[in-house]
């Protein structure tokens, strides 16, 4: 990959983002709301999406009132449809794309592996793998337009040591560890890195049901766990590998854990 090396001026705006353009998904509450947040705060014009229309509409509207440049709309990554017209909503609204966060997910059981049916198992691995290889491949040709850019991926520490009664979600966890290291090869040449978060147990209403699990709390002892991380923990990662001052790290799964211990 070739990028040019920037000196910035004392003169050059502070917001490292400035006018480039995001999505990212699974964006209206969460961590996937404080990545948006944290990228338009920082200059990035965004676009939010999310299931539920009532969960956009209040995301869309506490952004605007904080004075940031975002567009929300409704799509659920697993639908064909929604992925584009997703997509083509960010060209219309904003003409380009230089950013895609991937972080919507699902976990649809908590319990005991041999109790989840095939159902479960096609459900979780459409939505947390399939779709977001499919969204990159949607989005990657409009960023090589731009001449490069960049995209992140939400796994978790999880990916790194699956536990039974939340196996199936923790293995697709896993298997976007891996597909940020394929696809920051696969891209190369168009200029476009792709590294991973590898979340801790954030303070979320998703991972509620993980850190009320008495079997997983046991897991999250033995790894050194000490506090419950924020959503605002993860923004500024996000923003920083969105940004010039990372041209250089390229297929990196980042462990955002406060320490947790258990990586490969």
């Amino acid at each position: 990959m070739h990028s040019e090396v920037r000196i910035k001026s004392c003169n050059e705006s502070k917001k490292k983002l400035q006018e480039k353009v995001a999505i990212v998904t699974g964006s209206t509450y969460g961590i996937g709301f404080a990545i948006a947040r944290r990228l338009a705060q920082d200059g990035a014009h965004v676009l939010l999406c999310s299931r539920k229309q009532e969960n956009v509409e209040k995301a869309e509207k506490q952004l605007k009132d904080e004075g940031l440049s975002v567009y929300a709309m409704q799509c659920h990554v697993g639908n064909k449809e929604d992925r584009e017209r997703l997509v083509a909503k960010a060209l219309e609204v904003y003409g380009k794309i230089d950013i895609l966060v991937c972080n919507a997910a699902v976990n649809p059981f908590v319990g005991p592996i041999f109790s989840t049916t095939e159902d479960m198992w096609t459900k979780v691995f459409h939505v947390n793998v399939i779709s977001t290889f499919l969204m990159i491949k949607l989005v990657a040709p409009h960023i090589q337009k731009q001449g490069g850019g960049s995209i992140i991926l939400c796994s978790s520490f999880i990916g790194y040591v699956p536990h039974p009664d939340i196996g199936t979600y923790a293995l697709t966890k896993t298997m976007l560890l891996g597909l940020t290291n394929v696809m920051a090869q696969a891209m190369l040449s168009m200029n476009i890195r792709v590294n991973g978060l590898a979340l801790g147990l954030i303070n979320t209403s998703f991972s509620k049901v993980m850190w009320k699990t008495p079997n997983v709390v046991s897991l999250l002892d033995a790894l050194g766990f000490y506090r419950l991380g924020e959503p605002e923990d993860c923004g500024g990662i996000a923003s920083f590998l969105c940004s010039e001052d990372a041209l250089y790290i390229n297929g990196e799964n980042i462990g955002v854990t406060g320490g947790l211990r258990g990586r490969l």
